[in-house]
């Protein structure tokens, strides 16, 4: 974050505990193709404090400089799209690839570029003002930002799901703010207000149960399938006894031994 090295250390604290929390909370539920994307705040809020660190150490080019710009850039190209593709439902995976397939080339092609780029030339972080603007040699510039935020955001956009787009909208948004404003501070400035932006994350993977095209409502069941149903139908993985793909219709046993073949169907 820019402002100072104690902004930084608070805030990145702060989203690094969400982080953890909802990482956690992935595990806790069986959810292990979230977890990249789940541990997301908690990767950037981590990259907060490391910054905190180049505040520190009055910018230049030591090891926090370095590490803070092999997160910013390779890392972050590469884990958003194959986070994004690992959330998605199982029995959309390959639809999801399709999607993808973009983000994901462009997330790839960049994160080599950048990465061969910061073992080969030095990485200088220099204070100015309120921000830090880091400062490396690279050739075509404007293609390698491209990538980045066609990897990033692109990947967030294109993913079919309502709710990772929200995050995807606003680290877009965030994007041409802080090109507009800081344009030689960009990479710090749109690093700081997306590791703000993923705690929208965690409010996403702690919401509904995303399966199949469909999205459980808030307060629904985890149960199988492209309906949502109700929180007091008490229904799991192993209760359901069928789908008609027709009909979309689902048989789930009520909680109510009376009415065993208790029928829900999709509005």
């Amino acid at each position: 974050m820019c402002w100072s090295a104690e902004a930084d250390l608070v805030a990145g604290a702060g989203i690094a505990t969400v982080g953890t929390a909802c990482a956690a909370r992935a595990l806790r539920a069986g959810r292990s193709g979230d977890l990249p994307l789940a541990a997301l705040p908690l990767l950037l809020g981590v990259h907060q404090m490391i910054e905190a660190a180049v505040w520190a150490s009055d910018g230049g080019t030591g090891p926090a400089v370095l590490l803070w710009a092999v997160v910013a850039l390779p890392l972050l190209a590469l884990w958003v799209p194959v986070g994004v593709l690992c959330a998605a439902p199982k029995d959309e995976r390959r639809d999801a690839l399709r999607r993808l397939m973009l983000p994901l080339v462009a997330g790839a092609v960049t994160a080599a570029v950048l990465g061969r780029v910061l073992t080969t030339r030095p990485v200088r972080a220099e204070i100015r003002g309120r921000t830090i603007g880091y400062v490396v040699d690279l050739s075509y510039a404007p293609l390698l930002v491209a990538g980045y935020l066609v990897a990033t955001v692109g990947s967030l956009l294109l993913s079919g799901d309502r709710g990772l787009r929200a995050p995807g909208v606003l680290a877009g948004a965030g994007a041409l703010v802080c090109w507009t404003l800081w344009r030689l501070e960009f990479v710090s400035t749109w690093c700081a207000f997306t590791a703000v932006c993923s705690l929208v994350l965690c409010r996403v993977l702690a919401g509904p149960v995303r399966v199949g095209a469909g999205v459980w409502a808030a307060g629904g069941v985890d149960c199988p399938g492209r309906v949502t149903v109700p929180a007091d139908t008490g229904c799991d993985a192993h209760h359901v006894t069928s789908i008609e793909s027709g009909t979309r219709t689902m048989s789930v046993p009520s909680r109510d031994a009376r009415d065993p073949d208790a029928r829900m169907r999709p509005p």
